[in-house]
């Protein structure tokens, strides 16, 4: 069997022509999962028969002989159906329920189309979740990965069509600020605004921040730039906003912070090396796209790095690390005391 495929292979192949006779779907993005369960079931069975040619099962609920009648189960008045089975992660333990599988998936019926898939791991089960060798050497295995912050606001703008809602530019970019890359609270979001959007008139970023919760220049984007861009006196403003929005913890704003910080010292160490200007904010793009908890921001670390020597850097980097220790360890909930005291003991320098 091939190698593992991503999930742009996968997706393209399904639009081009018909699905596999199985595929598991492991990886880190649930939601970009279901998308592709979705077109399966779309390329597989049509609306008109689905009660009676798609089975979509947890693996809890199915043990060895569910599995066997499930798959071997002829179509009705069709030429295919599909089996959706989750969570399979959850028979890891069961090896009579993995011996019928690997066992069907070596004579695979040629009239149904299997989809196996697999949660993302949590840190405390990782081990346990790893993606079955057996399964991955006789399906198409797709590992599932986070969207790329870049391709982000295509996805917002592709999940608001689907569910009939123009966006306006601004409106999608501050969707993916206020929110983050988590894709099921974004498509939580954008459900909401299906029931507020009107008829040919796009939704905009007021009517966004309003059903976020969070306005626009109050994101922890915005306050880690007046940060980097030594505007103390700003970043202490907006501390009280962006701390009571919602899922905004003070861990998350000093991991945010720590973040810019290290990428703003890479640039440092480029700009006193020699490196010209535009090819350091190229050199930070690239770092970008290989950390996909960042956001692409070279064009502002590239900015902000003129306001400090390297010296201030490493400084700033070791105030963020004792106070991302103090958020964890104290005792007290004044995530905002703790922070201004951090800010505070950086120079102010407001940005020009």
């Amino acid at each position: 069997m091939a190698a593992a495929i991503s999930f742009d292979d996968a997706y393209r192949a399904l639009k081009r022509g018909q699905p596999a006779f199985a595929y598991y779907l492991t990886g880190d993005e649930d939601m970009l999962k279901e998308e592709l369960v979705e077109l399966v079931i779309g390329k597989t069975v049509d609306e008109a028969s689905r009660d009676f040619n798609l089975d979509v099962r947890s693996a809890s609920d199915v043990n060895g002989e569910d599995f066997h009648s499930l798959v071997e189960t002829p179509p009705m008045l069709a030429e295919r159906r599909a089996v959706i089975i989750k969570n399979v992660e959850l028979w890891r333990k069961n090896a009579k329920v993995w011996e019928v599988v690997h066992r069907y998936l070596n004579n695979p019926s040629r009239t149904t189309v299997l989809v196996l898939v697999q949660a993302a791991p949590q840190k405390e089960r990782e081990k346990e979740q790893k993606p079955d060798k057996e399964v991955a050497r006789a399906s198409v295995h797709v590992v599932v990965k986070p969207l790329h912050p870049q391709r982000l606001q295509g996805w917002i703008r592709a999940r608001a069509e689907h569910r009939d809602v123009e966006l306006t530019d601004e409106a999608a970019e501050h969707l993916a600020s206020a929110v983050g890359s988590d894709l099921s609270q974004l498509a939580m979001e954008i459900d909401k605004l299906s029931a507020i959007a009107l008829p040919d008139e796009p939704v905009n970023a007021n009517q966004v921040a309003k059903l976020v919760g969070v306005r626009r220049g109050e994101t922890v984007r915005d306050w880690v730039e007046a940060v980097l861009l030594r505007d103390i006196p700003r970043a202490i403003d907006m501390l009280e906003p962006v701390l009571t929005t919602p899922r905004v913890t003070g861990v998350g704003m000093v991991t945010a912070l720590g973040s810019g910080l290290v990428a703003m010292r890479l640039a440092r160490a480029l700009i006193d090396s020699g490196m010209p200007p535009g090819r350091v904010e190229s050199t930070l793009a690239n770092h970008a796209k290989r950390q996909f908890h960042l956001k692409n921001e070279a064009a502002l670390w590239t900015r902000a790095v003129n306001r400090w020597t390297a010296a201030e850097i490493n400084d700033a980097i070791r105030s963020a690390y004792q106070c991302d220790l103090a958020l964890k360890s104290t005792t007290l909930s004044d995530a905002k005391g703790i922070i201004t005291g951090t800010l505070l003991s950086l120079p102010i320098k407001v940005a020009a």
